[in-house]
């Protein structure tokens, strides 16, 4: 039976590290179980690149996303095994919303892990290296930073990619023009406008080629309905026909993520409890900027999980 008043939010890239999930997995043997079933079907020890790689190696795009979905879902089924409580509703940002899928039961953990891989791998070749820039933009509202977008294009390909929470919108592009609208962004006044250390304009329609090569692969791919909501990133809503999800996750490639639509049709569906499923805590920042009354609670460690666990006891 779900828990109406909570929600499971799985993260995106930036959030994996060296060294994740290694005191949960000492606690909880079938953390590394999900990890040697993503080997198995990748061909290279992931929990040893996660414990003992460099960070360089984990930050790779096309690494990054195997990675990560396979955290969240070592996570969830921890959450499981533990007789956690079933959330409402599910959420993702980028690369988060096929861990959410997975954990949803609408996608296969090995389809998915193989997917992601080749996902990364076309992000990471749809436009050459040094030719494509993101930069985070604090202290602007959304319309100001669309406008100042549309202003900078005349330098090549500048947009608002992800919609983090009030005050908070990631631009992406061609570097010339992401300069040349964090130029304008300053004198706007925005509180900061910064690169980020990232080697792909995620989310912008430079990814157009990359959506063609996720169409092609997900094409053949058993995508079910899933059993619990899934909110998806390019609308802010959820989605239980097969094909659109197929569809959705293709024009999320090259389309914004929507994060807080995502949390406003959370609230709207009565979600007080976000519990974000993986490592780190960037989601739970976001979400409680955009409302301060929601509770959100994390799982990467044994404190985490008994935490979370002793919070949402039914």
């Amino acid at each position: 039976m779900t828990t109406p008043q909570v929600a499971f939010v799985f993260p995106g890239q930036g959030s994996q590290k060296v060294g994740m999930l290694a005191e949960l997995a000492a606690a909880h043997p079938g953390i590394k179980h999900t990890f040697d079933e993503a080997s198995q079907a990748l061909g290279y020890d992931m929990w040893d690149l996660v414990q003992n790689g460099e960070q360089q190696q984990l930050n790779l795009t096309e690494t990054t996303q195997p990675v990560l979905l396979t955290a969240s879902v070592a996570v969830w089924r921890l959450w499981q095994a533990q007789g956690g409580a079933v959330p409402a509703l599910m959420a993702g940002h980028s690369l988060g919303e096929f861990s959410a899928l997975v954990c949803a039961g609408s996608l296969q953990f090995e389809d998915a892990v193989k997917l992601v891989r080749a996902r990364g791998q076309a992000m990471q070749t749809a436009v050459p290296v040094g030719e494509g820039a993101m930069a985070a933009v604090l202290g602007l509202d959304d319309a100001k930073i669309i406008e100042i977008c549309q202003q900078a294009s005349d330098a090549g390909v500048v947009e608002a990619v992800n919609f983090n929470s009030p005050g908070q919108v990631v631009i992406a592009g061609q570097v010339a023009a992401v300069d040349k609208a964090i130029e304008l962004l300053k004198a706007a006044g925005a509180k900061r406008a910064m690169p980020l250390p990232v080697s792909a304009p995620f989310h912008t329609s430079l990814m157009r080629p990359a959506g063609e090569k996720l169409e092609a692969a997900l094409a053949d791919l058993n995508v079910a309905s899933p059993e619990l909501a899934v909110v998806h990133n390019v609308h802010g809503q959820t989605e239980s026909d097969p094909v659109k999800i197929k569809a959705l996750l293709v024009e999320q490639i090259y389309s914004p993520v929507k994060w807080v639509s995502c949390v406003e049709t959370m609230l709207d569906k009565g979600i007080e409890t976000t519990v974000e499923c993986g490592p780190g805590k960037v989601l739970s920042g976001l979400s409680k900027r955009i409302q301060k009354s929601l509770t959100c609670l994390n799982i990467e460690s044994p404190e985490t999980l008994d935490a979370a666990l002793a919070a949402l006891k039914a």
